[in-house]
């Protein structure tokens, strides 16, 4: 089976092959990929992945009501939790952004009403032969990226939203060759 990622990781191809590019219309699962893309900044996605059931046990399963509650001792506890990145500026930020998330879900209905109608409620379809063709960012993910920081989300630049983008679905970056890019188009 063609995949667009070489990897021997097995929890890397679970996600390649059952979660990235797959279109994402849940609440919880966007501040949750929100969140995991924000901490991921200079770190590997893989790190990510292995971190992800303790970033969930310790951000109350990304329930963004419950997260935009957080007081300074559930920061101090957050801080002394080994199973997650300990960065207090990113917990604060993902504090902050379940506010700014909780604002977008009562202006829009919902988050997802929100980021999907920047692609009219469709995918994009990228057209890639290799890695070299898969933008980093985009003039789309700058856009998003400068509508999330106005509305006061934090650590969230066009990289960030590009990498977002690919991980909810809005644009399928697997590779023509993959067997995913089919099942995605």
């Amino acid at each position: 089976m063609k995949r667009c990622w070489q990897t021997a990781d097995p929890m890397l191809l679970n996600y390649h092959d059952t979660e990235w590019g797959v279109p994402v219309h849940d609440e919880r699962l966007h501040f949750e990929f929100l969140t995991l893309e924000a901490f991921q900044a200079g770190l590997s996605w893989t790190t990510m992945l292995k971190k992800r059931e303790n970033f969930r046990r310790a951000f109350n399963n990304f329930d963004p009501e419950h997260i935009a509650r957080y007081d300074e001792q559930k920061i101090l506890t957050l801080l002394d939790d080994a199973g997650i990145i300990r960065n207090r500026r990113k917990i604060q930020a993902t504090i902050n952004n379940a506010r700014c998330f909780l604002r977008i879900q009562a202006e829009r209905g919902s988050f997802d009403n929100y980021i999907w109608s920047f692609v009219d409620g469709k995918p994009l379809q990228n057209q890639c032969k290799n890695w070299s063709d898969v933008p980093a960012q985009t003039e789309l993910s700058a856009t998003i990226s400068s509508d999330l920081r106005k509305r006061g989300f934090q650590y969230l630049g066009a990289i960030t939203v590009y990498a977002h983008m690919q991980s909810i679905g809005l644009v399928n970056d697997h590779l023509e060759y993959c067997f995913r890019y089919k099942d995605l188009s």
